[in-house]
């Protein structure tokens, strides 16, 4: 069973002890899912962040009153990413121009330098292909070939060179505490948790109540990340305990880690014999919401359902479950197989 040590999460620029020498705190996000969660893991002379919040100046003023505050105006020294997305990466490099530094996994570091540095003021020619392939209409795509997409510099603060490199199954001390790296994969390459007696600083990788969103990009458009996805969670079961208090990058600590990963790989499961049943018909990945998320979909939400819908169509593909064939407007129409 799943159970919540912690009943309400902190207020805006306060801080939750959720163990002997460990703060969590909450950074707001502009959408949906409306804040990210930060812990502070103090290491004596100064502190140890795990994940920032986005690049903004709100962010900004409540890491000051944090710092100021909770924190008792000593340093951090050093910022733990779990992983390369705008949330949890977005101030990593403003605590770097403040003197501290920089622990990731190799990947999320790569993938966050990259993206950065490449700003773009219209869609890209494969970006607009990826979207057309999908299913996205020629009206819809005119016109979004016409603004400017979403930038990762646009929230995330520029990266300096220099960071130190954390692996599966490294160790790492903080917080008087001696941690072990797990990697999972999925939601995003190479996500760094931390695990140490009792407590496991999950990121996006162990989470409550919602689903981390599995998507496919224009960078790597034949991936499967749900099938990383679903093994990484059988990996997790191997060393998960129902007593562990898992600290998520999103909503409130938890226990019952074992419970809550056969949840995750039940759910997308299912979600995949809904999507088989739904493609006895061809359809383009857009008409494939309502089956994956049992509901319709639509506004800022359906970027992220897209993203996720090709991810359950690209592992179904992987399993030999369904084909596709080009339509006469140029989108994937995916069909289960042996269907006529």
């Amino acid at each position: 069973m799943i159970r919540h040590p912690f009943g309400t999460a902190p207020a805006e620029g306060e801080a939750i002890a959720v163990a002997e020498g460990i703060l969590w705190m909450r950074l707001p996000l502009p959408m949906a899912l409306d804040h990210v969660n930060v812990f502070a893991l103090d290491d004596g002379d100064g502190w140890t962040v795990v994940d920032t919040g986005f690049s903004s100046r709100r962010g900004k003023a409540i890491w000051e009153a944090l710092m100021a505050g909770p924190l008792g105006g000593r340093p951090v020294r050093r910022v733990i990413v779990t992983h390369y997305h705008p949330d949890h990466i977005g101030l990593a490099g403003w605590f770097q121009a403040r003197g501290a530094e920089l622990v990731t996994t190799r990947t999320s570091w790569l993938y966050a330098r990259m993206l950065v540095l490449d700003e773009q003021a219209v869609p890209s020619a494969e970006a607009l292909s990826w979207q057309r392939l999908a299913g996205i209409p020629a009206a819809e795509l005119a016109r979004r070939a016409a603004e400017r997409p979403f930038n990762f510099c646009d929230v995330v603060e520029a990266l300096p060179p220099g960071f130190r490199r954390i692996r599966e199954g490294d160790s790492i001390t903080a917080g008087g505490r001696d941690w072990r790296v797990r990697c999972g994969d999925g939601h995003a390459p190479e996500h760094a948790t931390l695990w140490t007696d009792g407590l496991v600083l999950g990121g996006d990788q162990l989470l409550p109540g919602i689903s981390a969103n599995i998507g496919v990009y224009p960078t790597e458009p034949d991936a499967d990340p749900l099938s990383e996805w679903l093994d990484s969670c059988r990996r997790f079961q191997t060393v998960a305990r129902e007593e562990d208090v898992i600290l998520p990058g999103h909503k409130l600590p938890f226990t019952g880690l074992p419970f809550r990963l056969v949840q995750m790989i039940e759910n997308h499961e299912a979600a995949l014999e809904r999507l088989i049943e739904h493609l006895a018909t061809p359809r383009p990945a857009v008409e494939c919401f309502l089956p994956l998320f049992k509901r319709e979909i639509g506004g800022a939400e359906a970027g992220l359902a897209l993203v996720e819908a090709v991810a359950h169509l690209n592992c179904l593909a992987t399993r030999g479950l369904v084909t596709r064939h080009l339509s006469q407007a140029g989108a994937w129409l995916w069909q289960a197989e042996g269907r006529a």
